[in-house]
């Protein structure tokens, strides 16, 4: 019978949750509750980097989304199928936030500090820098 180590105490963040729980409630509402957790949060650096890249990452794909979804409302009136080529971008940022979303909720809870491209070095590099 093979002996199954014992598992390592989960750290607890200054809000009294399991730090890896409280890192992906980070993604749950997209940039909502990365800036609520980014806010809360004082002592995890785990937690901060998750909720700052939550931020980052979901600010960005709603702003882009936002732009598409205008470009393709005003191209429909005046261009017809060039609005829905916007229309398709846009449903394309709304496939990837979904995968950010996901992914981000699986990583935290496993513990990783997981970096998406580009927002994950912009979240590395501004975590330290927001003390709110």
């Amino acid at each position: 019978m093979e002996e199954i180590p014992p598992e390592e105490p989960k750290k607890k963040t200054s809000l009294g949750m399991e730090e890896n729980v409280e890192a992906l409630l980070a993604y749950v509402l997209g940039w909502l509750t990365g800036i609520i957790f980014l806010v809360l949060e004082k002592e995890s650096d785990f937690v901060r980097f998750h909720a700052m890249q939550s931020t980052i990452t979901f600010i960005g794909l709603t702003i882009i989304w936002v732009v598409l979804w205008i470009l393709g409302a005003i191209l429909s009136i005046i261009a017809g199928p060039l609005g829905l080529l916007f229309t398709l971008l846009g449903t394309l940022v709304w496939l990837a936030w979904l995968v950010f979303l996901i992914l981000g909720i699986l990583k935290a809870y496993q513990g990783e500090y997981y970096k998406f491209p580009i927002f994950g070095n912009l979240a590395e590099k501004w975590v330290g820098k927001v003390n709110v």
